[in-house]
């Protein structure tokens, strides 16, 4: 079975951390770029940071300088780590394995509320 399953998110207070993990399984991990999104109420999924299967990285404006992704093509996992969160990081945070040979794969999100 094709999936990948997000796990981390949670409620933080303003300028607190997490790590977001996503594990993939049923598909060869290491030939997929990996990518994190997220969507707000009332607002269009958008990417906040992005890893090709080579280990480039890219990462939206908003984030730039506080979300490093990874990869551990060995335990077909990417990790988010998110700092100095703001309350308008509150959203959905979907994971996405892209290729394309074997195209989209799109987990079911973590909610993360940054909040006091």
């Amino acid at each position: 079975q094709v999936q990948v399953v997000e796990s981390g998110g949670g409620l933080v207070q303003p300028g607190g951390s997490l790590r977001l993990s996503c594990v993939a399984s049923g598909i060869t991990f290491g030939i997929y770029d990996m990518g994190w999104y997220r969507q707000a109420p009332g607002k269009q999924r958008e990417l906040v940071a992005g890893i090709t299967s080579r280990g480039s990285t890219n990462y939206a404006d908003s984030m730039k300088g506080r979300v490093t992704i990874s990869r551990d093509n060995a335990k077909n996992t990417v990790h988010l780590q998110m700092n100095s969160l703001k309350p308008e990081d509150t959203a959905v945070y979907y994971c996405n394995a892209n290729s394309r040979l074997y195209g989209n794969v799109w987990g079911q999100g973590t909610q993360v509320t940054v909040s006091s």
